[in-house]
């Protein structure tokens, strides 16, 4: 038993938990009545921003991202800030050139952030570490999240070498990030164990409720000497969110490892987020369905959203007869090409490869572009080598160009040429940035945002009223 002391907890109500149940629909005006309240709390940190949240603000809620961070610093006056941050792809969806990657980080270290969690979706570190050095240059704290997942290549020395690496690439801390609720309780006190013997950096630990064993996770990983854990206030916990608060606080009390919550407060802060629960069901935009049990994450090893993803493909070929086909194909895909951990995008990536090999009765007869590009190396290095068979029937004599370097350092800087761009709609520095990483969803909020401010037209002033689709 590691040594016994309180468990510290990031609240993840203003990121993950609405990200994970209502689409990232929730406004910074929701927010801000209740940040008090929250900030007397005692969280080691509160995740509001990143992830998500930058593309949702600006696409559907025509809010800027970047004024939501500064009024969110200036209501936390006792709790850090944290952000996720994906690793070279910032939050886009493609790697962007280290010049730009280095700005974000400033930007949003200079307007409130104190923490930033960095991923990636292969676990290469060549794609984490411009941001984890820019981090440490800006006085932030670098965590490095590390995307959990089951397979042969991952065992528990793959881990700890990761851990030990993570540590010597300057990260400040490492979390273990669980997207598909995978980690079960034995296999995360044996994990945590392993890494606390390993490393000296704290540990954080970030699951989903989706399967079901999240909270009986977290209590044998803080046994083990885990010391950080990501839970969300009860209204929007559970599900595909992460496990409640109130119930992880009280499940520790009278311990070692009572955080000292206040109840009554979390109680205050529970109402305050109710209502918004009960008006996302009558809308529509908190849909049951993401709030229970689904077991064939543990059984196939496929997160929530990979499978929903799959159905619907099927549907649409009119083949949900090929359903349990595509399931046990989703594994022989995930090997050839190279068993990655299957999170956005190499979920989507290898399920929507599987499908195509099953519809077309012949192995890789038909290969996505997204299938291509892995095999190229366009984003990143995998743990395994690719199935060597695959790749001479999918690329051809393309594998030539395969990349074995890391991809950024073929991106010449992209700054100046982003900024010269967009000149017409700066108003901020930071309107650069939300310009870099979506040009066209930027352009339209700066549209909007120019209408707001001259009154000039009144079609384009009243979209935020607008009811969004999901």
């Amino acid at each position: 038993m590691s040594e016994q002391k309180p468990i510290k907890i990031t609240e993840t109500v203003l990121r993950d938990a609405h990200q994970s149940l209502i689409a990232t629909r929730m406004t910074t005006e929701q927010m801000l009545p209740i940040i008090d309240k929250m900030d007397q709390v005692g969280y080691h940190a509160v995740e509001c921003w990143g992830g998500a949240t930058f593309d949702a603000s600006l696409r559907f809620l025509k809010e800027d991202p970047w004024e939501r961070l500064r009024k969110l610093k200036a209501g936390f006056k006792k709790t850090k800030l944290q952000m996720l941050f994906r690793g070279q792809n910032i939050l886009g969806y493609r790697p962007y050139a280290d010049d730009v990657v280095e700005y974000f980080v400033q930007k949003s270290i200079a307007n409130g952030i104190d923490i930033i969690r960095i991923f990636d979706c292969l676990n290469d570190l060549r794609n984490l570490q411009t941001a984890v050095t820019a981090t440490n240059k800006e006085g932030g704290h670098a965590q490095v999240a590390l995307s959990y997942t089951l397979g042969d290549a991952y065992t528990l020395e793959y881990w700890t070498d990761m851990a030990k690496k993570v540590q010597e690439m300057g990260a400040n801390s490492l979390c273990i990030k669980d997207m598909a609720g995978l980690l079960t309780p034995y296999k995360a006190e044996e994990l945590i164990k392993a890494m606390k013997e390993t490393v000296e950096i704290p540990i954080e630990l970030h699951t989903h409720y989706t399967s079901g064993v999240a909270s009986m996770t977290y209590m044998k990983a803080v046994e083990a000497g885990c010391d950080i854990i990501d839970t969300a206030m009860s209204p929007f916990a559970l599900g595909t969110s992460q496990p409640a608060t109130e119930v992880m606080a009280e499940a520790f009390k009278g311990t070692a490892f009572d955080p000292g919550f206040d109840q009554m407060l979390l109680k205050e802060i529970a109402d305050y987020f109710r209502p918004m629960r009960e008006e996302a069901i009558q809308s529509g935009l908190l849909n049951p369905k993401v709030l229970g049990v689904d077991i064939q994450t543990l059984l196939y090893q496929v997160p929530g959203g990979m499978l929903s993803n799959m159905v619907s493909q099927l549907k649409e070929q009119n083949a949900e007869d090929k359903y349990m086909e595509v399931l046990e194909e989703i594994p022989r895909v995930r090997k050839d090409l190279g068993e990655p951990p299957l999170v956005t995008p190499s979920s989507q990536i290898v399920g929507t490869q599987a499908v195509f090999n099953v519809l077309m009765g012949e192995r890789y007869k038909v290969a996505t572009k997204e299938t291509k590009d892995v095999l190229l190396g366009k984003y990143g290095q995998t743990v395994k080598t690719f199935n060597p068979e695959v790749v001479d029937k999918v690329l051809g004599e393309d594998k030539k160009n395969a990349i074995t370097c890391r991809y950024a350092d073929l991106l010449e800087p992209e700054l100046d040429k982003i900024e010269a761009e967009m000149k017409q709609w700066k108003q901020q520095d930071e309107d650069v940035l939300s310009y870099a990483l979506f040009p066209q969803v930027a352009t339209e909020f700066f549209k909007y945002r120019q209408a707001q401010q001259t009154g000039v037209d009144p079609a384009l002033a009243d979209e935020k009223n607008k009811a969004y689709p999901v």
